[in-house]
């Protein structure tokens, strides 16, 4: 996984958060981020090295961010996930103390580690009902939802003979099991 620079909106940014857990589930996804914010240039001037680290560390923050802000109900219920949370939190708020510069996204990120733990502290954890609408007259004010690897998906599988069979399997199926499903029918 590699960050890119990048201001503003990132579609690719965004279309990777929402996504990630089809290639790359939380139990990688951690301490990639992990390694990534502790990544040292081996190259170049003492200046050019500390400008590397600070804005690899500020990428990671953002991503980590949205992917929080996105994901927080599924997160609350993956204790690995949560467990990294508070770690990077932890490294973030020790970084603060050498590098000023990253002082700025500390307040949202300590928002954000705020609002997990109180709504996993929650006697009762609000259950949502999402509603899918297929209205294509405005998708864009239709609000995305995460993907997640249990979610099912129909899948077509097409023939030499031209013609296809569609099945309805998990997004994180493997090969294998595409293949068994699609035999089985």
């Amino acid at each position: 996984m590699r960050l890119e620079p990048s201001e503003g909106t990132d579609p690719g940014f965004h279309d990777f958060v929402m996504m990630h857990c089809v290639f790359m589930p939380n139990n990688q996804l951690c301490p990639a981020l992990m390694a990534h914010y502790h990544a040292q240039p081996s190259q170049g001037t003492e200046q050019e090295k500390m400008d590397y680290a600070l804005n690899n560390k500020r990428r990671v923050i953002r991503l980590v961010l949205q992917w929080a802000a996105l994901y927080g109900d599924l997160l609350q219920e993956d204790e690995a996930a949560m467990a990294f949370l508070e770690e990077f939190y932890v490294s973030v708020s020790d970084d603060t103390r050498m590098i000023t510069a990253l002082k700025d996204q500390l307040p949202e990120l300590e928002k954000t580690m705020k609002q997990l733990s109180e709504e996993a502290k929650a006697p009762q954890k609000k259950h949502k009902v999402l509603l899918q609408h297929f209205n294509t007259s405005d998708e864009r004010t239709q609000k995305c939802q995460p993907i997640r690897g249990s979610d099912e998906i129909l899948f077509k599988v097409y023939c030499i003979d031209h013609t296809y069979t569609t099945i309805r399997i998990p997004v994180a199926s493997s090969v294998k099991e595409v293949i068994s499903a699609v035999a089985d029918t």
